[in-house]
């Protein structure tokens, strides 16, 4: 369950009990995720000063739930367990950046690699090389000094919207006809958007003076 920037945060309550698969880290883990989230902030402002506009549309932020993390090891063929949950599989924390502009999107990357106590244990740009259904976002997974990994995903607005409609009708079990035409029709809009994405930065970059 993914949490707005400005709602307080509710575990589920699988993770309040003392055979959690994340044992006795979630406060921790809840640190480590509001931590990220006000370094985030902190860049919204200092680039809403430069650009006079929050480059952020929405930011949203989770932990794992029980249920998920259990059925994520057993897919990988992993034993549900603390060590499994928080050294195996990087996304017990999240955090989604949806950004206006793809130039924002980079912007905020390069913030978060400058972090002195964090480094960059993976990440993947799918925004230059978009998966082979259409997907595009930019994937980091990012490791704490205290050992905790936090994946983030940045993207813009339509790729955001598009990314949410396509899972939608992806787990939609009772699809059996026309699926390839679904699936073309899926990256049709796909690539369109990513057009839209980048006439869009050109006329802001027009309206900001980058380009004459």
């Amino acid at each position: 369950m993914w949490q707005g920037e400005h709602t307080a945060f509710a575990e589920r309550s699988g993770m309040m009990e003392t055979n959690s698969i994340y044992g006795d880290h979630l406060p921790e883990m809840k640190k480590v995720m509001n931590d990220i989230m006000s370094r985030v902030g902190d860049a919204r402002k200092a680039m809403s000063e430069r650009l006079g506009m929050d480059p952020v549309e929405h930011c949203l932020c989770r932990i794992k739930s029980e249920e998920s993390m259990r059925e994520k090891c057993r897919r990988r063929g992993l034993p549900e367990t603390t060590e499994s949950a928080l050294t195996k599989i990087y996304d017990s924390i999240g955090i989604r950046i949806v950004c206006a502009f793809i130039d924002d999107v980079y912007a905020m990357v390069d913030y978060l690699k400058k972090f002195d106590d964090v480094c960059v244990a993976e990440e993947k740009d799918y925004i230059k090389r978009a998966k082979k259904n259409g997907y595009r976002s930019y994937h980091m997974i990012l490791k704490t000094a205290s050992g905790y990994y936090v994946e983030i995903q940045l993207r813009t607005i339509s790729m955001d919207t598009w990314a949410a409609l396509e899972h939608h009708l992806k787990y939609k079990k009772d699809i059996k006809e026309n699926q390839d035409l679904i699936a073309d029709e899926l990256k049709r809009c796909a690539d369109e958007l990513a057009s839209t994405d980048l006439s869009m930065q050109i006329i802001r970059n027009m309206i900001m003076g980058d380009l004459t």
